[in-house]
C-alpha cells in the first residue's frame, strides 16, 4: 500500500510546527508508520544559506530564492518516494507549496515553478492543509516565541500579501488538493479539523 504525503502550509506563525508534530504523534499512536520533515531544513548547507538570507545577511533575487528553496525540497525527493512506497505517511511542515507562495509573490512565475517541479520530479502532496491565520495573530505568536524576527515574520504587510497569494493557490487547487483550516482557533480545535480533513 502506498503511503500519503501531507503538507502543512500557512504564513509564518500559522501553527505549522505545532500541528505537524501533533499529526505525527497521532499517526504513531494509531500505529500508522509516519515520518515528519521540516522545511527549510536548517541542519543542512542549503538550509543554513536560507537562514542567513532570512536574517538579512545578504540579498537574493526571486529566481535565486526559488532555486535555493526548491533545492531544499529536491534533496529529499528520493527519500520521500521510498517512504511512500513503504506505505509510510510523510508529514511536511512546509513544502514546495511554500516556494510557490513566497517566491511567487516576490515575482517568480507560477507556471515556471510548476514546470520546474515536473522537471525535477517534486512529488505533489496528496493533501495540503492550509492553516489560515491573520497577519496580526502571526506576528503576536512570533513575538511570543522569540525576540528577533526574520525578514518575513517581521513584515506585517508582506504577511498579508502572501496570505492572499496562498488564497489564489487554494482557489485554483495548485499542485494538489488544498483544505483550509481556521488556525485562529485553540490548538486542539485546529488539530480536530485536520484529523477530520485527513479522515483520521
Amino acid at each position: 500500500m502506498t503511503g500519503r504525503l501531507v503538507a502543512i502550509e500557512g504564513i509564518d506563525g500559522a501553527g505549522g510546527e505545532t500541528q505537524s508534530k501533533l499529526l505525527f504523534e497521532h499517526l504513531k499512536e494509531k500505529g500508522i508508520p509516519a515520518v515528519r520533515l521540516t522545511y527549510p531544513d536548517y541542519s543542512g548547507p542549503i538550509g543554513r544559506l536560507l537562514h542567513e538570507y532570512l536574517h538579512e545577511k545578504f540579498e537574493l533575487s526571486p529566481e535565486m530564492q526559488f532555486l535555493l528553496y526548491a533545492s531544499d525540497y529536491i534533496k529529499d525527493q528520493e527519500k520521500i518516494r521510498e517512504l511512500l512506497e513503504e506505505g509510510k505517511t510523510v508529514v511536511c511542515d512546509r513544502y514546495f507549496t511554500s516556494a510557490l507562495a513566497y517566491q511567487g509573490l516576490r515575482g517568480f512565475p507560477i507556471e515556471k515553478a510548476l514546470k520546474f517541479a515536473d522537471m525535477f520530479g517534486i512529488r505533489r502532496p496528496d493533501t495540503i492543509i492550509f492553516l489560515r491565520v491573520s497577519p496580526e495573530t502571526s506576528m503576536k505568536r512570533k513575538y511570543g516565541e522569540k525576540k528577533s524576527l526574520d525578514r518575513n515574520e517581521s513584515n506585517k504587510e508582506f504577511l498579508g500579501r502572501v496570505s492572499k497569494f496562498y488564497e489564489g493557490l487554494i482557489k485554483n487547487q495548485t499542485f494538489g488538493k488544498w483544505v483550509i483550516v481556521d488556525s485562529e482557533k485553540p490548538i486542539e480545535k485546529v488539530f480536530e479539523e485536520i484529523r477530520k480533513a485527513l479522515a483520521l
